[in-house]
């Protein structure tokens, strides 16, 4: 059975995929942020039986040497590691270029040394801009409308340069925009649950932005199939629905779900710069098919509605929804 290094285990989708990993019988190098409260974020709520199969391996991306260690012995790595908050970004550029461009440098080196036979990068449909077209194929021009999607860019095209340069296998697996249980209320769909639960006001930016919502077991799903095929080194697969709709929509759906009518306060902090913002987003997702075998569970109108209620039974629970806090907007 293959063992295999996973970068950014801690988080939303990094720590679904551990568990999926683990119950699929893999052995798993966890390579966690290291801090010194020894936090292992989302991995500390997997169960027992789980988290005891789990090698934590403390460490920050940004170290060349450690990253390296990390990847010793290591059959194949999934690289989730990254900055994502979008707002974030604006303020402190330079850690996103440190963590998500010199993460993956350290990370794609690692591989070539110790001679990983399969190295799985994690990009975003943030790459791709506002569609110029749709549906969004992988040779969708790629812009930077901000400085965290400039940072992802940068980081898929050194994942590329080392499969042309050095024969790196190295294979780009690009999310659109994965939602469900243990996802950061910085993004849209918890932002709505969470302020939902504790009240009939959501507070939000811009309302008519299209977004191409993708549950996270189907995310996590196309990851796993990347381990199953072969010859798909150097590709570059889009995982995503095929469908999108607006923010105000989704807030129409969790309405008709909780059987309440929400109001929508519109909050200027919570808007981008209007050249940055990102109109519409929505996947092709032909080539997944065609090379993973690999198509989603939940689709349409009626798979976004089943995955919605999914992700907010998970937040009503109580131990969850102690994990976040709605009574003010961060970056």
């Amino acid at each position: 059975m293959k063992k295999v290094l996973v970068t950014g285990p801690a988080g939303f989708i990094g720590s679904h995929l551990v568990e999926s990993l683990i119950r699929s019988g893999y052995e798993v190098r966890a390579f966690v942020h290291y801090n010194s409260g020894n936090k292992i974020g989302w991995l500390s709520s997997l169960p027992k039986e789980v988290l005891s199969e789990i090698e934590l391996f403390p460490g920050d991306i940004r170290d060349s040497e450690r990253v390296s260690n990390a990847a010793k012995d290591i059959d194949l790595i999934f690289h989730l590691a990254a900055l994502i908050a979008i707002p974030h970004s604006y303020t402190s550029v330079r850690s996103y270029v440190e963590t998500n461009v010199v993460g993956t440098l350290n990370i794609l080196e690692s591989a070539r040394k110790n001679k990983v036979e399969r190295l799985i990068h994690t990009s975003t449909s943030e790459v791709y801009g506002s569609a110029q077209y749709i549906p969004i194929d992988e040779r969708h021009p790629q812009v930077g409308q901000s400085p965290y999607s400039a940072s992802k860019i940068g980081a898929d095209k050194l994942a590329e340069s080392y499969f042309k340069s050095f024969g790196t296998p190295v294979t780009i697996i690009r999310p659109f925009n994965t939602y469900g249980p243990r996802q950061s209320n910085r993004a849209v769909i918890p932002t709505i649950i969470t302020q939902a639960l504790s009240g009939n006001e959501v507070k939000l930016g811009v309302l008519d932005t299209t977004r191409d919502f993708s549950y996270v077991a189907d995310t996590v799903s196309g990851f796993m199939a990347t381990m199953k095929v072969s010859k798909i080194e150097g590709e570059t697969i889009n995982l995503g629905t095929g469908y999108d709709v607006s923010v105000e929509q989704v807030v129409s759906l969790i309405s008709q779900i909780l059987g309440r009518d929400l109001r929508i306060q519109v909050d200027q902090l919570r808007f981008r710069p209007t050249k940055s913002e990102v109109s519409q987003l929505q996947s092709c997702n032909a080539r997944a098919k065609e090379l993973l075998d690999w198509s989603p569970t939940l689709e349409g109108e009626k798979g976004l509605i089943e995955g919605l209620r999914n992700t907010i039974d998970w937040f009503k629970e109580a131990d969850n929804l102690a994990h976040y806090s709605n009574t003010e907007y961060t970056l």
